[in-house]
């Protein structure tokens, strides 16, 4: 039995952090109810859009025990826990259930005895913090809400709940930050020792309000402030020799774990295991094919409420099969705005970057045979050049060049 994963969009915030370049909004929370409605309608609707096409579509014939769920945003905590609950009784009523992770991000000033023990109640036994920094004046700068006191505030809280698998994000490069500051949040947090830990470089681009101050030579959201590229590389290289230290296994460029506590949900993406994404922006792999929900929180209401059509971007496009209309959703369409058929090829090119970013690797000798190729004049050069590491069939990208990884993929994909 093949097991699916599910991730459910919240793009929702209190504010907007100015490195942010996820689309989410700050809205009304009487807008809440109406999309959590929304997605359970879309939850539902998958089972009539396979029943009224008789299970036809490639691959899903098989029965698929949902085993991860992930709440992601935006904001998720701001929800009420009946509204989380509510979503998660969707899922199981309409696939199998065996959910071993349920995952919740949290922002740590969101978190409350009352919550945390609604949350545990409802199945969610996993907590991803958007801590980013235990630093104030980092915070600060960021546009972040919570201050270093709410994080300590919040974790025994929901450890008290039975929450028993907590993990941090950080990010390294923040406005302000420094050796100095960076070490002290890493003190920080191995001090609160969470099960998993997420490590992410600042993305510099147009696509955030810090970014596109720091590309135009700005000053606006402490700009300047912000460190070099070459530091956040160093921040990074600390980061890993400090986690190591603290007993946390490396599996991913960017995540740590505790032996056994590696995120389940995340696995299944650089595994190429299939998921289905709900809610605006959510993004699906399924039965071959990729495709994104529309980012807008009001279209996808709207279209959930049969009051939009697919938009024109797939018109005339084979669909798979959750795309299409379904009589016992009254008229209601899947807002999907991107789709994509995933051919050998692509495929191929997944196998690599997606595979490379795991620590331990990916098996030469088994992708040339699955899609039978020969990559050795891909490879050898940049084993050569000590960007990859070979050991037998396994391939692995060089640890003192983690920080570099990207160019390294886009050397690899050329």
């Amino acid at each position: 039995m093949k097991r699916l994963g599910i991730y459910v969009a919240v793009p929702f915030c209190q504010t907007k952090c100015t490195y942010c370049n996820f689309h989410t909004g700050v809205v009304s929370a009487e807008r809440f109810g109406p999309y959590v409605e929304a997605v359970c309608a879309e939850i539902q609707g998958y089972a009539a859009f396979h029943a009224a096409a008789g299970i036809a579509a490639r691959d899903a014939g098989e029965v698929k025990e949902v085993d991860t769920v992930y709440f992601g945003g935006g904001t998720p905590s701001l929800l009420e826990a009946s509204d989380l609950g509510k979503v998660l009784q969707a899922i199981q009523k309409t696939f199998q259930p065996g959910l071993r992770e349920v995952t919740l991000e949290a922002d740590p000033e969101t978190v409350t005895e009352e919550k945390a023990a609604a949350w545990a109640a409802a199945g969610i036994n996993r907590v991803s913090f958007g801590v980013q920094s235990f630093v104030d004046k980092e915070l600060v700068a960021a546009g972040r809400m919570h201050r270093k006191d709410d994080i300590y505030r919040a974790v025994p809280i929901l450890r008290a709940a039975g929450i028993a698998n907590i993990s941090f994000d950080l990010i390294a490069g923040l406005a302000w930050q420094t050796r100095a500051s960076w070490e002290e949040s890493l003190g920080a947090l191995v001090k609160l020792e969470p099960e998993h830990v997420s490590v992410y470089l600042l993305e510099i681009d147009e696509g955030s309000r810090l970014g596109a101050e720091i590309l135009q030579g700005g000053e606006k959201y402490s700009a300047g402030q912000v460190p070099a590229e070459d530091v956040m590389a160093e921040f990074y290289d600390v980061a890993r020799e400090k986690l190591a230290a603290a007993g946390y296994g490396h599996y991913e460029i960017s995540n740590w774990a505790r032996p056994g506590k590696q995120s389940r949900h995340n696995l299944k993406y650089w595994r190429r295991e299939e998921y289905l994404g709900f809610g605006a922006g959510a993004h699906s792999f399924f039965g071959g094919w990729r495709w994104a929900n529309a980012h807008d929180a009001a279209e996808y209401v709207k279209a959930l409420s049969g009051g939009a059509e697919v938009p024109g971007a797939l018109a005339g496009k084979p669909v798979p099969l959750l795309l299409v209309a379904a009589p016992a959703v009254r008229g209601a369409r899947l807002p999907a705005e991107q789709l994509e058929e995933i051919t050998a090829e692509k495929a191929l090119e997944e196998e690599l970057f997606l595979g490379l970013r795991q620590l331990a690797g990916i098996d030469l000798e088994r992708i040339e045979k699955q899609y039978g190729v020969t990559l050795a004049s891909k490879f050898d050069p940049l084993i050569g050049a000590g960007l990859l590491k070979r050991e037998g069939t396994v391939v692995r990208l060089a640890e003192e060049r983690l920080s570099v990884s990207n160019e390294v993929f886009v050397e690899l994909l050329k």
